[in-house]
């Protein structure tokens, strides 16, 4: 009996250690700065550590699925952060991402100056995401008339397939890769993230800090994963081009490579950075580096 009892217990401890984490989702739209993502996906690395990535469309669908408590984090901008905060308090950063250097752009078929003249505009955006920051300071700067413009709630997937014609004046504000078909359709880039040096845009990973602390091991695990992923993708752009394309809508390996230089990853923030999130109020504690 005492040797039964030996038994059970050690079945016991070696079912209790060989028992997986227990399944971790965040929620991921298909834009460049969350290539890692997509990388440790297909790499397996994810699974490894029982983290289940959940696709979206749009900025706008990841802040609602996390909303309804359908995945325990998403990736967004500081925007969606925000918004988010006002009913999850203990909602904070975790993992820094990635910084726009281009990859947040206007697109329009008038110039700048056709466009002040304007009477009537028509405004494509996803309306709860940055991009209502981004028209807000493209506005402001050119001094175009704002009561003139009509906003048309969008997602990037729908943006993307917008006719161009000379009839009437459109804005479009969008993100890399889904810019790509717009300008081969004729649209022309008027503004972008790299020359608008007052707007930051700020990618990451977000959770509750509860869901941070009950699973602090695993997000510890994941930090290297992505850390890994990147060094990955810049040391063979190639394969990780290979792996992740299905992700990122319809894209060819230059286009790809284009895309990334839009980018500045800042998974491992300096000091300087740093302050310029504590500048801007964002919470920054529990990031990690």
């Amino acid at each position: 009996m005492k040797y039964l009892s030996i038994l059970f217990s050690l079945l016991f401890f070696i079912s209790c250690t060989t028992q997986k984490d227990k399944e971790l989702t965040i929620v991921v739209n298909s834009w460049i700065g969350y290539s890692p993502l997509f990388y440790a996906k297909e790499k397996n690395y994810l699974q490894e550590i029982n983290v289940k990535l959940v696709p979206t469309v749009s900025l706008g669908e990841s802040t609602e699925l996390f909303s309804v408590a359908k995945v325990d984090m998403l990736t967004a901008t500081q925007h969606e952060y925000n918004a988010l905060r006002k009913n999850f308090p203990t909602l904070i950063p975790v993992i820094l991402m990635d910084r726009s250097n281009g990859g947040d752009m206007i697109l329009s078929n008038r110039s700048i100056e056709e466009l002040q003249k304007s009477q009537n505009i028509t405004v494509y955006l996803e309306i709860d995401s940055i991009n209502n920051e981004m028209i807000q300071d493209f506005t402001k700067r050119h001094h175009l008339n704002a009561s003139v413009m009509n906003y048309i709630n969008k997602d990037q997937s729908q943006i993307q397939d917008i006719a161009y014609t000379k009839d009437d004046a459109i804005i479009i504000v969008t993100y890399s890769p889904y810019n790509l078909k717009l300008l081969k359709e004729g649209f022309k880039e008027l503004a972008s993230t790299k020359d608008v040096n007052t707007l930051l845009v700020i990618d990451a990973i977000y959770m509750k800090k509860e869901t941070f602390l009950e699973n602090k091991t695993t997000i510890l695990k994941l930090k290297k994963i992505i850390d890994q992923s990147i060094l990955e993708i810049q040391k063979d752009p190639r394969q990780a081009y290979q792996l992740i394309q299905s992700y990122l809508v319809d894209i060819s390996f230059e286009e790809f490579k284009n895309s990334l230089e839009m980018i500045k990853w800042i998974n491992t923030p300096d000091d300087e950075l740093m302050q310029i999130l504590e500048d801007a109020n964002y919470n920054k504690d529990n990031i990690l580096r």
